[in-house]
């Protein structure tokens, strides 16, 4: 068969020899090898023009770090103050280590891990994150270094054992122990990858230390400082030769709160041992004096970065110690609603102050039989009396006539069923219920029965400590409410919320929770030469049944403020299954006692602080109602 190829290009594939022996081919060759080295100083050229032209600061910030090393200055957060100036939160001085990426090993993390005591896993984890930033970036491992780990640290920062590792200065926070006020005033910790992701913290960098709860969070801009840093020569073994440039770090700034710290340290010693909380706060202003809540947490073991096994300790604690109850926790009042209930019923004309209802330990109302607290009953009350003796069957029967609609009025109207609208984060907003409410959430209507329970502060009422001591507080002063805060303003720019409610019925009102202070279920809080006015509250929890089946005892609530006719101060305490209204009452006495004792102590000039002797002398009244 023949070839379909030209014979002279078949005779070239047949017999290889003639094409290497051919000179084209050797020209062929030479052109070839001319095209490459053309391509090659093309390549260069293009890479010179890109380092020296294009991006020249680029390549030598790169070259610039093979012999220069950035170590950060942490800027100290702000103080923070309480009123009088003194000192609740400052930093401290100590040393932190951290890994340097350019001479890190990954082999080295074991020996690391047990030379500073550091679980392994959550080592290489961190390190993990860190993997697609920028190697300039370093990690710091370890704060709050004791005198072993300082130890470890200068015999092994050598190359040829853990170069990676270096030291420095750091200012962690310093808390104050036992917990005190640790949910108002929160903690500091280093930023996650979700807050990075948020536009809150967009501005931060990898690594950084944040206010994560309370006012470290709602004021992070204001304590946060801006880090400073040290650039050091170093030779090819890493070691540093000289400082080439430091630029200072800018403290953050302080922050100057309206606690009083002598009424805070008695609201947590108090509160100590407990469940529940206690809210003081200036009804002439909003100022809260004191927040405490108790389980509690101690913030400082979040300063060096809370291990694993301590963070879980505490989410899984029943007793839920991040809970900021004064705050958060949606209760049913009890009987310290009344005084609300009161006010509406003499707003709407529904009732007059001589109006009676007769108590016989009960009564029936639609189909079902409602239980006063007293068995025996109270007897004829009416307006004055039933809040002095808290009689349920005056306010079952208050409550009937009014109707949902002119309680959950009222109820809103001083500031119930939604967020005060505090400077702290993870405020809840209680519950008022109604006929609306109730449509919205279960597609069912209103029953008038479900009004009965309601009218004594139970039922789907849920309310804050810090809720309740604003609601009593704005009728204490006739009507008019503040928004709490915590931040001391040297000019306050809020105008107050104004009820519109008539003076003579505030006056009833306050008249009435004085004699219960004096005479009534609140004589535990009675305070002598000081007019205190007052309301105490059981409410249960769950249903008779339930409760009794599980052990379960209802929950204290108190709520009071002095004096009658300029209040001060208003102060509400729950304390929850203690039982009775009363046994709250001792928690919130000791601290209207706290500050009527320091009021006294400034009209005569001494010293700001309250001595020592106070503390001491806290203890409940031999007689009890």
């Amino acid at each position: 068969m023949s070839s379909l190829l030209d014979p002279e290009l078949q005779r070239k594939i047949d017999h290889p020899r003639i094409v290497r022996d051919d000179p084209s081919f050797a020209v062929g060759k030479m052109a070839a090898f001319q095209y490459f080295s053309v391509g090659v100083f093309l390549f260069l050229i293009a890479g010179f023009w890109q380092l020296q032209v294009q991006q020249p600061e680029v390549y030598s910030e790169q070259a610039e770090r093979n012999r220069v090393k950035q170590f950060p200055i942490p800027a100290p957060r702000g103080r923070i103050l309480d009123r009088d100036g003194r000192v609740i939160v400052d930093d401290h001085s100590s040393w932190a280590v951290m890994l340097t990426r350019e001479s890190f090993k990954e082999e080295h993390l074991p020996a690391i891990a047990e030379g500073l005591h550091l679980d392994l896993e959550e080592l290489q984890a961190k390190v993990a994150k860190y993997r697609r930033r920028p190697t300039y970036q370093p990690i710091i491992i370890k704060e709050e270094l004791t005198p072993a780990d300082l130890a470890f640290v200068e015999a092994h920062h050598d190359p040829e054992f853990f170069p990676e590792l270096e030291l420095f200065h750091d200012q962690p926070r310093l808390y104050p122990q036992n917990g005190m006020g640790a949910h108002w005033i929160g903690y500091t910790g280093e930023i996650s990858e979700a807050e990075l992701d948020s536009a809150e913290f967009a501005k931060y960098n990898p690594g950084a230390v944040i206010g994560k709860f309370g006012i470290e969070r709602q004021y992070n801009d204001v304590l946060m400082g801006t880090d400073g840093e040290r650039q050091v020569e170093v030779d090819n073994r890493g070691t540093a030769r000289k400082v080439l440039q430091t630029t200072e770090a800018i403290p953050g700034k302080n922050l100057q709160l309206t606690i009083d710290l002598d009424l805070q340290v008695v609201a947590d010693l108090v509160m100590e041992g407990k469940k529940g909380a206690l809210v003081a706060l200036d009804p002439r202003n909003g100022e809260i004096l004191a927040m405490a809540s108790r389980p509690t947490f101690d913030p400082n073991k979040f300063t060096a970065r809370i291990k694993s096994s301590d963070l879980k300790e505490l989410t899984s604690d029943p007793g839920m110690p991040f809970l900021n109850r004064a705050i958060q926790s949606q209760l049913a009042p009890g009987s310290t609603f009344k005084p609300i209930m009161a006010l509406t019923a003499l707003e709407t004309g529904i009732i007059d102050p001589e109006w009676t209802v007769h108590c016989a330990g009960g009564a029936s109302f639609y189909g079902q039989y409602h239980h006063c607290w007293k068995p025996s009953g109270h007897g004829s009350m009416n307006l004055l009396s039933g809040l002095i003796n808290s009689c349920d069957v005056y306010f079952y029967t208050v409550g009937d006539r009014l109707g949902i609609e002119n309680i959950a009025h009222y109820a809103e109207l001083a500031g119930l069923g939604r967020r005060t609208g505090v400077d702290l984060p993870g405020e809840a907003p209680g519950v008022v219920p109604s006929p609306q409410r109730k449509i919205r959430l279960s597609r069912e209507k209103w029953y008038a029965g479900e009004t009965i329970s309601v009218a004594i502060g139970q039922g789907d009422l849920q309310v804050s400590p810090l809720q309740l001591a604003s609601a009593i507080g704005g009728l204490a002063r006739g009507g008019v409410s503040y928004t709490p805060h915590l931040l001391r303003a040297l000019t306050p720019t809020e105008k107050p919320r104004k009820w519109g409610i008539k003076p003579d019925n505030v006056e009833r009102i306050k008249d009435a929770m004085l004699a219960t202070i004096n005479i009534g279920t609140g004589y535990v809080a009675r305070l002598p030469g000081i007019e205190v006015c007052g309301k105490t509250g059981s409410a249960q929890t769950a249903s008779d049944a339930y409760m009794k089946a599980h052990h379960l005892d209802t929950n204290a609530w108190f709520v009071a403020f002095a004096p009658k006719d300029d209040p001060q101060i208003v102060i509400a305490a729950l304390w929850e299954g203690a039982g009775h209204g009363p046994e709250a009452g001792q928690l919130l006495r000791d601290v209207m006692k706290a500050y009527f004792d320091k009021q006294a102590r400034l009209k005569q000039g001494a010293a700001v602080h309250l001595p020592n002797s106070l503390f001491n002398s806290l203890s409940p009244p031999t007689s009890q109602p």
